[in-house]
């Protein structure tokens, strides 16, 4: 055959795919384990850093022994110890029938459409008293979902800290959330108003210091209107009915979980 004839030339093109093909999937399958174990070193970092508990240099595993992990099950907001909350994956229970939660429409504030029954959460202890619960929540933004973390302090109420740790919002602009100066805005807000109603909001504009609702309100991002209202939407979500709001409040008057 000759060296420039089409079929040489298609030949070698198909062997060249196949080959790299095998490599591809080779490696794949060789570095999944790693990989599966970076995103579980990642997820643990990011509940640190929700937390204010994450350090520097110090092995993850070392700090991550303050943390307790339960699953809990949003229905009645008490723990469950059917699921192993090393290895239980909300994301995949929220795809199986069986397993998730279909948000009536009017009530789907996060534009999720439907979530995992049971829900991995993180407590903070000291001398057996709780000092912090750390919540996974999300919802959409402009162009994607969110993935964050939000700490409260032990009044079930107080934000500590609040992180995304996935999303695809747009750099500049939505991509703003991940801004460490206004991540520093959340520490100190309050989620609940006095009466228990949920009154976290992130702004359009900037938040009036003055006003008696500071208490309840974030700063808005420049040119991310709709991403950060995502924000808003998806904590009045979260922290309501159908997310954790009877877990907290079982919490807060002491119920046996």
């Amino acid at each position: 055959m000759s060296r420039d004839s089409t079929g040489k030339i298609l030949s070698v093109a198909f062997l060249l795919c196949v080959v790299c093909s095998i490599l591809v999937s080779t490696a794949a399958v060789l570095l999944s384990e790693r990989q599966e174990l970076n995103k579980a070193e990642e997820k643990r970092r990011n509940i640190l850093l929700a937390a204010g508990l994450y350090q520097e240099g110090v092995p993850l595993e070392e700090q991550f022994r303050r943390i307790e992990a339960r699953v809990v099950d949003l229905r009645s907001g008490r723990f469950s110890s059917d699921f192993d909350p090393a290895s239980y994956d909300s994301r995949a229970a929220a795809r199986n029938p069986e397993t998730r939660f279909q948000i009536p429409p009017k009530q789907d504030l996060a534009g999720i459409k439907a979530h995992a029954l049971y829900q991995d959460v993180y407590l903070v202890k000291e001398n057996g008293r709780l000092q912090q619960v750390i919540l996974p929540v999300y919802g959409k933004g402009l162009w994607s979902t969110m993935y964050g973390f939000i700490s409260l302090d032990s009044d079930l109420s107080t934000v500590i800290g609040f992180a995304f740790y996935e999303h695809g919002e747009t750099p500049g602009l939505g991509g703003e959330i991940d801004n460490p100066a206004w991540k520093g805005l959340w520490p100190g807000k309050r989620i609940y108003d006095d009466q228990g109603n949920t009154r976290i909001e992130v702004l359009k504009g900037a938040v009036d210091q003055q006003s008696p609702e500071a208490i309840h309100q974030v700063d808005g991002i420049s040119g991310a209107t709709l991403t950060v209202r995502g924000v808003g939407n998806l904590l009045q979500y979260w922290m309501g009915q159908n997310g954790y709001r009877k877990l907290l409040e079982n919490l807060a008057e002491g119920v046996e979980l």
